[in-house]
């Protein structure tokens, strides 16, 4: 086969993939959830096969522990949040007020600085970009909503993620093997060797990047809950959590925990301790965590991060945000492949074939 039909049977192949990926958006959000479960339990299966367990029993104990270790997490976590949610709930209204307020002398200013004309043009322009980023924030949320719980139920994830995650942490052995007997075996050599590094890199950051949320989750929750801001563990945990998102954790926590902060607290003191609190947790996680728990090996960007899920909770709704770090990599682990090759390249070298320069 010539290296054009390699390119187009490629190409075919991915655009097909793609298509059928956004066609069945709506019904894959347990077996992405179960596939995840069985790619991350296998390596702890396979010790257990070491030690003289069969697959069978080892799939079992694995997940028997893993859903009764989260179910006790949930039933644990709910009772100590639900008052803090419903407090947070109650006090929204005074935080918009709140800010209302601070706000005010400087718009205030503002107006007497600036002519009348030009306060309708920022007036104008304010609304503008507003109402364009208020659509866009409520077309994303629609779609992750839709993608995912709303169309899929609860009760059908509950049931089918384990079913799919068992056969698929029994079978993983089983199914990688069969897959590769399916590689082209000119290519194979090179395909097993970017697979391996595909996996390397989404098994790196994940587990980096969950110990990073882990730490700054309990860093957060138990230092405003030290401070005594009012629902300062919700806050804490939520900005943990999604800190795998660069940056965004430290932002949003900062942003809810001082407005919370200005309708609790009178001294500036203390709203400035909260602020505190996620720019230090922030700064030790540019320049401690990360670097320490992701490193640069996985070589995931920021941006790229950033981008990926954005583009993934779009496209297939929360489907695609739990599948975009995984996709990230393997096109990131891809076009690194390409860009090695190109330089290798005469095209790269200049060198025409058949007379060198």
């Amino acid at each position: 086969m010539s290296r054009d039909r390699k390119t187009l049977f490629w190409i075919s192949g991915i655009l097909v993939f793609g298509t059928l990926l956004h066609v069945l958006s709506s019904i894959l959000l347990p077996f992405v959830v179960g596939m995840a479960i069985a790619y991350f339990l296998d390596p702890v299966a396979d010790r257990l096969e070491e030690k003289g367990l069969s697959r069978n029993l080892a799939t079992c104990v694995i997940l028997l522990a893993f859903f009764i270790a989260s179910l006790s997490l949930v039933l644990l976590v709910i009772p100590l949040l639900q008052e803090q949610i419903i407090e947070f709930a109650r006090l929204v209204p005074r935080i918009i007020e709140a800010v209302q307020i601070q706000v005010q002398p400087y718009l205030e200013q503002l107006r007497a600085d600036l002519p009348p004309e030009a306060m309708d043009k920022v007036r104008a322009v304010i609304g503008t970009y507003a109402g364009k980023i208020a659509s866009w924030v409520t077309r994303l949320l629609a779609g992750v909503w839709s993608g995912g719980v709303a169309v899929f139920n609860v009760l059908s994830l509950v049931l089918i993620t384990p079913i799919v995650a068992f056969y698929l942490l029994r079978d993983w052995d089983l199914i990688t093997a069969k897959v590769d007997t399916w590689l082209p075996r000119g290519s194979a050599p090179t395909l097993r060797q970017q697979i391996l590094a595909i996996d390397a890199t989404i098994a790196g950051f994940v587990r980096g990047q969950s110990s990073v949320c882990l730490v700054l989750a309990a860093l957060y929750g138990i230092s405003l809950t030290v401070i005594g801001l009012k629902s300062g563990l919700l806050v804490g945990l939520g900005a943990g959590l999604i800190s795998f998102i660069p940056y965004l954790g430290a932002s949003v926590g900062m942003i809810i925990g001082v407005g919370i902060a200005l309708v609790q607290f009178s001294e500036w003191t203390m709203i400035a301790t909260v602020a505190g609190v996620f720019l230090i947790g922030q700064t030790l996680e540019s320049y401690l965590l990360t670097p320490k728990l992701v490193g640069d090996r996985v070589g995931l960007h920021p941006v790229w991060i950033i981008f990926a899920l954005l583009a993934g909770g779009a496209l297939l709704g929360f489907t695609g945000v739990l599948i975009a770090i995984p996709t990230a990599a393997v096109i990131g682990v891809l076009v690194r492949f390409a860009l090695a090759r190109y330089l290798e390249s005469d095209l790269y070298s200049g060198k025409v074939e058949g007379r060198s320069e």
